[in-house]
């Protein structure tokens, strides 16, 4: 998927305003959480004009923290990932070590994610960016079904259903598509978890490459939703059998096929009653609007689902 950075960026958060959640947060703090999560795709287009054949997962994870680190970045509720070929599909992940960099070398059409959550003046931002060195038709694919999961999302959480029913609802079209649901591989089985402005400074640490900051942060989330009956952990549990909590969510519907994975990870404001994806000016949302023709009618590959 070829996409080329925005010549406009807005100032004002998208969506209706000025709304709150039980954070308290301002239409001043949405448009710090947008601004991250704009650098944080910034940064993953970047990079990835960059790939050739024979870049290693190492080597793309490195340049993106370079990048980063050049333009202030110092604190992160997890460092780069980078998954190539069958790994964008998580093929054979079995346990939490398998979802770090390898020496895995990217190839002529193959697939890639590059998954970045930097912490920019306090504001968290999560994001995963899909592309291909070339051609793929099956990511074309699934790309292009890809924006039927961001509207099924969105209405889900507008009109109140708990999230594990929206999860269900996921999983369903998941089947229908006749693809493999891959965001269940990631702890927790989690499609989206939530994020929060953490202002301050001080020393980055780092544990298996998530900030200590941030693992903090979502710990006192789990503790505040223990006691309110909500999870900040979006997934197919009963701990997540509760109407939409308010807040910034970091969602990431990822689909599966024939060991090509996609996905897009963006954040979804949730306030008491309504709900918006915080930027409508992100890669895939662009790439969507590009598209002449309908997703149903993208080019189908031989013997893919129709």
């Amino acid at each position: 998927m070829a996409t080329t950075p925005s010549a406009t960026s807005p100032t004002t958060a998208t969506g209706p305003g000025p709304a709150r959640t039980p954070e308290g947060h301002t239409d001043e703090q949405l448009v710090g959480f947008r601004a991250a999560q704009r650098l944080a795709y910034e940064c993953t287009e970047a990079i990835a004009a960059t790939l050739t054949e024979g870049t290693t997962e190492r080597q793309a994870t490195a340049a993106m923290r370079r990048w980063l680190g050049e333009r202030g970045v110092r604190h992160y509720f997890h460092h780069p990932f980078a998954w190539f070929g069958d790994r964008s599909a998580f093929t054979g992940f079995r346990v939490p070590l398998q979802f770090f960099p390898t020496d895995r070398r990217l190839a002529e059409g193959m697939p890639y994610i590059l998954d970045v959550a930097p912490v920019v003046d306090g504001y968290t931002a999560d994001v995963g960016y899909t592309g291909c060195l070339g051609d793929n038709p099956v990511l074309d694919l699934l790309m292009a079904d890809l924006e039927e999961y961001r509207g099924l999302v969105l209405d889900g959480v507008r009109a109140r259903r708990n999230l594990r029913a929206i999860y269900d609802d996921v999983d369903d079209l998941i089947r229908v598509h006749g693809y493999e649901n891959r965001h269940r591989a990631y702890p927790f089985g989690v499609i989206a978890h939530r994020v929060r402005h953490q202002p301050g400074g001080g020393p980055p640490v780092t544990v298996a490459r998530f900030g200590l900051r941030a693992l903090g942060g979502l710990a006192g989330d789990l503790r505040a939703g223990r006691r309110g009956g909500w999870s900040p952990l979006w997934g197919p549990t009963r701990a997540s059998d509760h109407p939409p909590a308010p807040g910034l969510w970091a969602v990431e519907p990822h689909l599966g096929f024939r060991g090509v994975g996609a996905k897009f990870e963006e954040l979804l404001v949730v306030a008491d009653d309504d709900a918006w994806w915080l930027d409508d000016d992100l890669p895939h949302v662009r790439a969507w609007a590009a598209t002449a023709a309908p997703a149903s009618t993208a080019a189908v590959p031989a013997g893919a689902p129709a």
